[in-house]
């Protein structure tokens, strides 16, 4: 099947909060975290260091939401590879159409340090090493698996 475009997006932040994982009727877990990446430069006009914030909304599946949920905690540094994704549906309360855009990874590649980790969260069984993981198969989803 030839591919009409590219859908691909390249993440390396730090974790907003600790992961929030829940599973599926069918038992496929998932993993959502929220990501920072931070962009600074100096403003022409007063000289001073501006700083923005963006933050992105990650969504892992399978195998990578059980690592997310067991290794990467608030302010962890994370590289994420993967595909944004638009869902819609309807306000039950006002009919109103909503949307969120996320990132559905397919990549990711812990970069925080077990001094960084312990640092942060005093659990020394956090992994001493980078993890490099890669999600093989489709995400396995349906409109039964969508939270709202």
């Amino acid at each position: 099947m030839a591919q009409s475009g590219i859908n691909k997006v390249i993440l390396l932040g730090n974790l907003g909060q600790d992961p929030e994982v829940r599973y599926t009727a069918g038992g496929v877990p998932i993993a959502n975290v929220s990501i920072a990446t931070s962009n600074s430069w100096k403003d022409k006009n007063s000289g001073e260091l501006v700083e923005q914030t963006e933050w992105h909304r990650i969504v892992f599946f399978n195998r990578l939401a059980e690592i997310v949920e067991q290794y990467l905690k608030k302010g962890s540094k994370v590289y994420v590879e993967g595909q944004l994704r638009t869902n819609s549906w309807e306000d039950k309360n006002t009919g109103e159409k909503k949307f969120r855009t996320e990132i559905v990874a397919r990549e990711m590649q812990m970069l925080s340090s077990r001094g960084d980790m312990n640092q942060q969260t005093q659990d020394n069984d956090v992994a001493n090493q980078s993890s490099q993981i890669s999600e093989e198969e489709k995400v396995p989803w349906d409109d039964e698996d969508i939270p709202f």
